[in-house]
């Protein structure tokens, strides 16, 4: 079944919505926690959609937040050098194609260097509007980012849809205020206003008034 969206503006999550990084995190992430005695699958559950210190903080609580923090730049570093694997969504070069620049924003719990490393690896424009971890001070699922977004560009929540992929990212933009396309097998689990397995899936047409209509499904 088809369903119809108007929107004055997109606000696109980065790491399973628009670029495929699954295998270069799983790396990552699984040596990190085998290096804590974590179950791999257990941080796998816990890492997507949030900015890695907060991850860290979750899966070893009682840990001072200044180790996570070194630890997180020192993964950051590991992320932007350990491109391998790393694609588009299917779909997203041809949805962010079809999207008016004003009309987008990127919205990621990834930094402004891991952002710009994996939408180039994926072969992705970056949106005139970035909205990174350097930018807000709380993290998905907090709405701070989406809300960010949305004045960046100019437009009230109500005018704006997220697409996310991760729980986190669902929650944060359904706490801003914003309708929710969830992107991918995760998606579907977390509420979003509608899900889709692929961008494949979502149709751009660009009204009179500059206004988006998403046809989804």
């Amino acid at each position: 079944m088809s369903v119809t969206l108007n929107a004055r503006a997109v606000l696109l999550d980065m790491d399973g919505t628009l670029v495929n990084s699954e295998a270069a995190v799983e790396r990552c992430w699984r040596r990190w926690a085998a290096e804590h005695g974590i179950d791999g699958d257990h941080a796998m559950s816990v890492v997507h959609g949030r900015q890695g210190h907060l991850s860290m903080a979750i899966l070893l609580p009682e840990r001072p937040m200044a180790e996570n923090l070194a630890d997180n730049r020192r993964m950051l570093a590991e992320e932007v050098a350990d491109l391998d694997g790393v694609v588009e969504v299917p779909g997203a070069a041809v949805f962010l194609a079809a999207l008016p620049a004003g009309a987008q924003a990127l919205v990621t719990s990834a930094d402004d260097t891991l952002a710009r490393a994996r939408m180039g690896a994926a072969g992705l424009p970056l949106p005139e509007l970035m909205v990174t971890a350097e930018s807000v001070g709380a993290s998905k699922p907090d709405p701070e980012g989406f809300l960010k977004g949305a004045a960046g560009l100019g437009f009230e929540p109500a005018e704006c849809v997220v697409f996310e992929d991760s729980e986190a990212g669902i929650r944060a933009g359904i706490a801003a205020g914003m309708r929710v396309v969830g992107v991918g097998p995760r998606a579907a689990a977390f509420g979003p206003t509608v899900h889709v397995d692929t961008l494949e899936q979502v149709r751009v047409t660009v009204g009179a008034d500059g206004g988006l209509v998403l046809e989804i499904g």
